[in-house]
């Protein structure tokens, strides 16, 4: 793996740089150039009016410039400067593990760019939207504390198995729409699936609630107030075309509080609504009283039912340190927790390291253990000394009764008895019962081997995934290759002449070869717009080639009468085409 120099990302664990992918940055073909070109500086020519101040310098801030595709080095070497660093990856990725990057104070730039049919927005992740859009503001102490914080927070919270399922539908549509010659029935398709997914969505998780303030947010959100706003979120900084749309009054503005999370949106779709935030400290307030609702503040019986919705990996953590991850299962509908029950393989650990011995292989079928105080002492186990534990009489290698306040009972020969600090956390029994003596309902048996009861009074979390996750190789959702699109020979002679044109523009060929160049953009490619304002560009203060301007110039509007769709595309490569953004002590080919 590639750390670009920067040991932000040497910190990255090995759960997560499995999804890092190099760059291949001579995949980036010259129209996939000329397309980052166009809305680079479209972006300047119009959000150096309407964006957040921070976002023009930050622009270079972050290593980009508006000639060429970012490579991931440069821009390392720039964020490192502010404690942040940056990888890339294929489109979408799992929430858990996109949120997670952000804690890390990693940002995850997907490798692909958009096609020039896309060029105004695209509902997957490309290197405009994660670069142009993200990193510019990252500078801003406040901006980067919250988008940690929702890293965080997202690291914890809940997912479920539908959102998975939508996950999925997203990343394929994204990707067909993405992918050169993809036919119009498989577009089709995957939208009919998309569209039936998220009818069937029933009740939103914890991590589907984070993800709308997150949307509102890092992605569509506004600053300022609700006559005065600029645009930071990342999702209008790269779209040329929402980015006009939502300055509009007919898009409703509404200042930002936590009721944003009763909003639903649609990557598909522009916004009907956009909301405002004072500030960026705003934001993080939001997200703090937000995280005060999720299963990782709140723990006890409500943690655990979401942890039993869930059917996926997650983590409890007992008052005394000890976590126990795995798939928890049961219908538990008590006030108070007596008793937590997970199914299948299950790992212990404290201080999300795995305990020595009580990985996934030792506890492969299922973990279960009480919760609570001892009926005979005021005093929590976890707080009991040795001496404590002898005069309950539990001692090593002497048989134990532990009546539990719940009405469970423990009953066995003591062995192990493991501490985590000066907490126990673990004690482990042979020839072991364990009964409800409410229900009458035994638990454990002795003819099931040793048992591992776990200590604690209370569960004071429970948390999406494993403690460990490197030591519980939770790899559930790793994305396949992103699919490489194939040209026709026609498609390969185009990005040749787009070539050519940028071999004259960086002073490696006459400008006299433009010539050569039209004539075959007008035989082999008459519906291409870009090139032509590409060609336009370099020879608008030629008088020697004044003639191949007018022809240009003429081709262009017949152009967007022919294929009015195109008209505002040329309409703004045409009003930006003298305006070059120039700043102090940068070269015209940055920002």
């Amino acid at each position: 793996m590639n750390n670009y120099n920067n040991v932000i990302i040497d910190r990255l664990p090995r759960h997560l740089r499995q999804y890092i992918v190099p760059q291949h940055y001579h995949h980036y073909t010259p129209i996939d150039h000329a397309v980052w070109r166009y809305v680079m500086r479209q972006n300047y020519n119009y959000l150096k009016d309407v964006a957040y101040y921070p976002y023009i310098p930050g622009l270079k801030k972050a290593g980009l410039t508006i000639e060429h595709i970012p490579d991931l080095q440069t821009m390392n070497d720039h964020l490192k400067q502010i404690g942040w660093g940056a990888v890339t990856v294929n489109g979408f990725i799992p929430s858990q593990a996109f949120m997670e990057f952000q804690a890390y104070q990693v940002l995850i730039i997907a490798a692909d760019i958009r096609q020039i049919e896309h060029i105004e927005y695209t509902p997957a992740p490309d290197i405009i939207h994660e670069s142009a859009g993200h990193a510019p503001i990252i500078g801003e102490p406040e901006y980067a504390r919250y988008l940690q914080f929702t890293g965080e927070v997202g690291t914890k919270a809940m997912s479920s198995k539908k959102d998975h399922e939508l996950f999925e539908a997203i990343r394929k549509l994204a990707v067909l729409k993405e992918l050169a010659g993809t036919g119009d029935n498989l577009i089709k398709q995957a939208e009919d699936e998309l569209m039936h997914i998220q009818a069937n969505m029933g009740q939103p998780s914890e991590m589907a609630l984070l993800a709308r303030l997150h949307w509102w947010t890092v992605e569509y959100g506004l600053i300022g107030d609700l006559d005065h706003y600029k645009i930071y979120g990342a999702g209008l900084l790269s779209s040329i075309g929402e980015s006009v749309s939502c300055m509009k009054p007919d898009v409703k503005k509404i200042m930002y509080t936590l009721d944003a999370v009763n909003y639903a949106y649609d990557i598909t779709q522009p916004q009907p609504q956009l909301f405002v935030t004072p500030d960026f400290e705003n934001l993080v307030n939001v997200l703090d009283e937000f995280a005060d609702s999720l299963s990782y503040r709140r723990g006890g019986a409500f943690g655990l039912r979401k942890a039993i919705e869930c059917s996926m990996p997650c983590t409890a953590v007992y008052s005394s340190g000890l976590q126990v991850s795995g798939v928890f299962a049961g219908n538990r509908k008590e006030e108070h927790l007596s008793y937590i029950q997970t199914k299948g393989a299950t790992a212990l650990a404290v201080d999300n390291k795995e305990l020595a011995g009580h990985g996934k292989a030792y506890h492969k079928a299922g973990f279960g253990s009480p919760v609570g105080k001892l009926i005979n002492t005021d005093k929590t186990i976890e707080a009991c000394t040795i001496g404590d534990l002898k005069s309950l009489g539990v001692e090593e290698g002497q048989p134990a009764l532990l009546h539990f306040t719940s009405g469970l009972d423990v009953r066995g020969v003591v062995g192990d008895i493991v501490l985590s600090g000066d907490k126990i956390v673990l004690i482990r029994f042979t020839e072991c019962e364990v009964k409800d003596t409410i229900t009458g309902q035994v638990l454990f048996e002795p003819t099931w081997g040793r048992y591992d009861m776990a200590v604690g009074e209370k569960i004071v979390s429970v948390f999406a995934g494993a403690a460990d996750k490197d030591a519980f190789e939770q790899v559930t959702l790793l994305p396949k290759e992103m699919p490489v699109s194939s040209y026709s020979d026609e498609q390969l002679a185009l990005h040749q002449l787009y070539r050519q044109v940028r071999n004259v523009r960086e002073g490696n060929a006459m400008k006299s070869e433009l010539v050569n160049v039209w004539t075959k953009i007008k035989a082999n490619h008459p519906h291409d717009w870009l090139c032509a304002i590409e060609i336009l560009e370099l020879v608008k203060d030629q008088p020697l080639l004044d003639d191949l301007r007018f022809e240009v110039e003429d081709y262009l509007q017949q152009l967007k009468t022919i294929k009015p769709e195109l008209a505002k595309l040329i309409n703004d490569g045409l009003n930006t085409m003298s305006q070059i953004p120039i700043l102090p002590g940068v070269h015209t080919d940055q920002w």
